[in-house]
């Protein structure tokens, strides 16, 4: 629809006009003389108004060098005209000066309606339009309007829409994208059909809304007391209905086709929402208004390519750091986010089940909310969540509805592979989108076996990256699979694709792999079948919804244990933490290791093991890690580096390849580290060699880490803090909140001084 412009040349302030004359002089008009003033851009500019008064304060403020009421005497010799007066007197104008025009001349606009503007364009000059003409419309303005409200910056870090036609020159469009991206502004290219109607939704059905509820209540006998208490809401909205009135008719009737459209669609979704209440419908109601709060998050989000939670946003300009001081202690009893593997999975499986499914202890970091995101675009009802609560509304295996664009991923990983296996048993057609970091994520492995189901799917580029497209109306067939190479989000993925296929689906592991989905699908009442390393569902049955409590998070747990281990006099416990026996690598690892680690208070919580983890301080000797092991802990190997760096001897992990296809490459990101802090290390194809620094004293230097934004290496050179003899800074951690958006309140709590820039 729409596409940034780029031009060739540098956007240094530098001449590129000899004149440039304005025909209107209001609030845009004169913020953008302004700018061309500022910038030096134009070596005379004069305006051509109906209000003497107006040319005369231009003058004074040194706006503008002349001025004319006739606009023929203004655009004689300008090589750029542009035009600032109401779209509607557009024809008229053009009509006046199209004889003094010169030939070589560019003519630019600056209306909210482009359709009109163009025909009026045509109207005066046929269907052959100088080559110079570039329709534009920059979004911005105010409340207040005419010259004296002119703003050098009133369109920094503001969209400008250029709508160039066949006709318009290369040259042209060149000189005025420059001209606005030297007012700050980020140009964008689109058609005019796609200006007027998207436009219409964005900007005159807002403003529309705004002057009839205004005029609405004033006619109401008690207005004055509507007025005398209304509350921030009303002003919020009602602000826009301040804005001119003769511009504002001019908008509605010059984009009429578009505006009543936008009026239609509008009304019909406000009779919906009159027929919910009428009928007492709180499901619908309720879905309905969390799927508009959460929309207006989400859209932000996939525009800006930005993390979901607002603390950890960042922008193509900022990124946020930890920086670390040395030493700490480490101790206390903490309470770690629930798991984010459950969590993804307690969505999924709760909006294709039938009835409401009520969770606890839900993981409120950034990949969950991608999943959560995905099914409110499907037309699942969910509410919250609020302090790890979530409620859905189920629709059944059936009930899914199509998207009503791509669906946004996010930085997740887990998100994408196992959705896609749901997508590609439904009668619609699907397109999965991300950040960009997960458009460097292999999604081949989840493809290849689903194709082998029937389903019809297509990645991107050689690597076989998103954007994953996905056809509906595929008819799915149950398969025998053997992985390849352990991984327990393809394994997922396949079988929930399989809840639709024909006959039984197999999967066989080479290792054992995290079990959540299997222990999920039989908490919602569907036979699993599991003999040693292979799984088998057979398609057709259906989910029955159920409650889920989401166990703490053993890999974000994972954190804080390695951070005990090595650290001396520590003594922490964490509180009911996950030890799904798929899960638990870690646990085996470091006790084999020397760490010295206890689990209390074991119990089941929604299908899951948990138990209080207690880690005390002790000497860690390095090992050769069990390749059974591997798989079991595939997640938690960044930190447990930093383990192996403050261990006796030698530590080696062979096996572990897939660490190199992770949010980064695990293997080399944490090598670069790791020797810039001074340790000794040799990444290999498939693992690490570490020569442990030992238990006592410091083992880490000062330095600067690049986690080139992966939130499992930013948070293990943190804790790496606890045994350095220097601050260490952490750069690119805004992605933290993807998995544990507290991670650093609990650091400061048990002793690590962390702070966040």
């Amino acid at each position: 629809m729409s596409e940034p412009v780029t031009i060739a040349q540098d956007l240094t302030q530098k001449v590129i006009f000899d004149k440039v004359a304005f025909i209107g002089l209001g609030l845009i008009g004169s913020s953008l003389a302004r700018v061309l003033r500022a910038n030096h851009l134009a070596r005379q500019i004069v305006a051509s108004t109906r209000s003497q008064t107006t040319l005369d304060q231009a003058q004074t403020l040194g706006v503008i060098d002349a001025g004319f009421s006739d606009p023929i005497e203004a655009v004689k010799d300008a090589d750029l005209i542009v035009l600032a007066m109401p779209v509607g007197a557009t024809e008229a104008v053009l009509r006046l000066i199209a004889s003094s025009i010169r030939t070589d001349a560019i003519i630019t606009d600056v209306g909210s309606t482009k359709g009109n503007v163009v025909q009026a364009a045509i109207n005066v000059f046929g269907d052959q339009l100088p080559s110079g003409f570039v329709p534009a419309h920059p979004i911005a303005g105010a409340e207040k309007s005419g010259v004296m409200a002119g703003k050098v910056d009133l369109f920094r870090h503001h969209k400008v829409i250029v709508t160039p036609l066949d006709s318009t020159s290369v040259e042209a469009l060149e000189k005025v994208t420059m001209m606005w991206k030297s007012a700050g502004a980020d140009v964008l290219k689109m058609t005019v059909a796609d200006h007027d109607e998207i436009l219409a939704h964005t900007s005159h059905l807002p403003h529309l809304l705004a002057f009839n509820l205004v005029d609405q209540l004033a006619s109401r006998a008690d207005n004055l007391d509507i007025f005398r208490f209304a509350a921030g809401g009303f002003r919020d909205f009602t602000r826009i209905a301040a804005s001119d009135p003769q511009m504002w008719h001019d908008i509605f009737l010059a984009n009429k086709k578009a505006i009543l459209a936008a009026i239609d669609g509008f009304t019909g979704q406000l009779q919906q929402l009159k027929s919910l209440i009428e009928h007492d419908d709180s499901t619908s109601l309720i879905g309905t208004l969390t799927r508009a709060q959460a929309a207006r998050t989400h859209f932000t989000h996939m525009i800006e390519k930005t993390p979901y939670l607002e603390s950890a946003m960042s922008n193509s300009t900022t990124s946020q750091q930890f920086i670390v001081q040395p030493g700490g202690t480490m101790s206390g009893t903490l309470t770690i986010p629930g798991d984010k593997s459950v969590s993804h999975r307690s969505i999924m499986l709760g909006a294709l089940a039938e009835g409401t499914t009520y969770v606890t202890g839900f993981l409120e970091g950034e990949d969950a909310l991608a999943t959560l995101q995905a099914f409110r675009d499907m037309g699942v009802v969910i509410t919250d969540p609020k302090n790890g609560e979530v409620t859905i509304h189920g629709v059944g295996l059936q009930g899914l509805k199509p998207p009503k664009g791509a669906l946004y991923m996010g930085n997740s990983g887990t998100t994408t592979r196992l959705i896609s296996g749901i997508l590609s048993a439904q009668p619609f057609d699907t397109v999965l989108t991300g950040d960009p970091s997960l458009t460097k994520r292999p999604m081949e492995r989840i493809a290849k076996p689903l194709r082998l189901m029937g389903a019809k799917i297509q990645t991107t580029g050689e690597k076989g990256t998103p954007p994953i497209s996905i056809s509906g109306g595929q008819a799915l067939q149950g398969i025998d699979y053997l992985l390849p190479m352990a991984s327990a989000q393809v394994k997922s993925g396949i079988l929930l694709a399989a809840l639709w296929a024909k006959g039984k689906t197999t999967v066989t592991e080479p290792e054992p792999t995290r079990d959540h989905t299997e222990r999920m699908l039989t908490a919602f009442g569907y036979p699993v079948s599991v003999d040693g390393n292979k799984v088998t569902i057979e398609g057709g049955g259906k989910l029955t919804a159920t409650n889920i409590q989401v166990p703490a998070d053993i890999s974000s747990a994972t954190f804080f244990m390695v951070a005990a281990a090595i650290t001396a006099n520590s003594n922490v416990v964490l509180r009911q933490v996950g030890i799904n026996p798929t899960r638990t690598g870690v646990l085996e690892i470091l006790k084999q290791m020397g760490a010295n680690i206890s689990l209390e208070n074991q119990a089941m919580a929604g299908g899951e093991p948990v138990a209080d983890i207690r880690i005390q301080a002790g000497t860690l000797k390095g090992i050769h890690i069990p390749e059974d092991q591997v798989p079991l802990a595939i997640d938690e190997f960044p930190a447990l580096f930093i383990a192996a760096a403050c261990a006796e001897g030698r530590t080696v992990l062979t096996g572990a390849a897939e660490l190199r296809v992770k949010e980064s490459d695990r293997i080399q990101v944490m090598a670069d580290g790791l020797r810039i802090l001074g340790v000794d290390c040799t990444p290999t194809e498939d693992g690490m060699i570490i020569e442990g620094k030992g238990s006592q004293g410091a083992v880490f230097g000062s330095g600067t880490i690049e986690s080139h934004h992966d939130h499992r290496i930013a948070m293990s050179f943190a804790i790496a803090g606890l045994r350095a003899s220097g601050v260490i800074t952490i750069n690119g951690t805004e992605t933290v909140a993807t998995s544990f958006p507290n991670f650093t309140v609990l650091a400061q709590q048990a002793g690590l001084t962390i702070g966040v820039k």
